[in-house]
């Protein structure tokens, strides 16, 4: 094919796009939610990977003591707690110093809990217990549970549990609306180019008399929409790196999750959504002009 041919080509995909550009926008709005979907999930996934890896290798356990308990008690709890075996270290954190620590975690955010120090603290005291064999976890967080004075225990284990059934639901969820607005897509695509291959019938009913090859005639639509893909790959990876980096400025001024950071994925984001927008508009051209090739002349001009 030469390049002038190809130049026509290209430039006809293109005018195709501002011709019908209402439904051209509908296609890159659908097709934009869904790779933002897609991103938001596998993000979401890795930084509940990156939670878990850090939970894993944490083998401490908060112990909460009863709320009211006196003093004296608190102390005798952890007195009781580092006789268990299995205990590494025993830390008291006094309910002041819970109060303090959570001011510091929020910042500016904290302003309503500072009327919480002294008397009207409502925080029980607490301990903080490291373990000498993760193995014994269970064992030894079921003993501390027993222990005369302790309200409840935060054992990760629990937590690494929920995170993980969360992590599969948004999974879930995610694939099924993917899939939907996947078909959304393909489906609004391919009735954006039929409606250009329906305006242009008579001329390719005259490029096909005059003995055009069916891709001389299929490149402007498949361009079209390997178009409208691009354009919705570059939008989505967009979006989805702005709103990323806004919502980790959020989640590091409280201090307890360091999230994922995209430094060593933008790259990787771009291309892949740059990719998958391709191959989605490409498809939507080639399902929507295929089988009207098949016609003969007479045919697509009654379209």
């Amino acid at each position: 094919m030469k390049l002038s041919s190809l130049g026509y080509l290209l430039k006809e995909g293109a005018k195709n796009i501002w011709a019908n550009r209402t439904m051209s926008f509908a296609s890159v709005g659908v097709l934009i939610s869904c790779l933002l979907l897609t991103g938001a999930a596998v993000l979401f996934s890795m930084n509940i990977d990156t939670a878990m890896q850090s939970l894993e290798g944490n083998n401490s356990i908060t112990v909460y003591c009863q709320q009211g308990l006196p003093t004296l008690r608190a102390v005798q709890v952890g007195e009781q707690i580092m006789a268990l075996d299995n205990i590494k270290t025993c830390d008291l954190v006094p309910k002041d110093e819970a109060v303090q620590e959570m001011l510091e975690m929020l910042g500016d955010n904290g302003t309503v809990l500072e009327g919480l120090m002294g008397d009207d603290n409502f925080l029980p005291d607490a301990y903080r217990v490291s373990l000498e064999d993760l193995s014994l976890y269970d064992e030894t967080a079921a003993q501390i549970s027993a222990i005369e004075g302790v309200e409840k225990i935060i054992d990760y284990s629990d937590i690494a549990e929920q995170l993980t059934a969360l992590d599969r639901m948004v999974r879930n969820v995610c694939f099924w609306i993917i899939l939907l607005l996947g078909l959304v897509s393909l489906f609004i695509i391919a009735n954006t180019v039929r409606v250009a291959m329906f305006s242009r019938r008579l001329e390719i009913s005259i490029m096909k008399s005059v003995g055009a090859t069916n891709w001389f005639v299929r490149i402007p639509f498949i361009v079209e929409g390997v178009i409208i893909g691009l354009v919705s790959g570059g939008l989505a990876s967009l979006i989805l790196n702005l709103v990323y980096d806004r919502l980790i400025s959020s989640v590091q001024i409280l201090n307890f999750f360091t999230p994922v950071p995209l430094d060593g994925y933008r790259g990787a984001i771009v291309l892949s959504f740059l990719l998958i927008g391709t191959a989605f508009g490409a498809l939507g051209g080639i399902i929507s002009i295929g089988r009207y090739l098949k016609k003969d002349v007479g045919g697509i001009i009654t379209l």
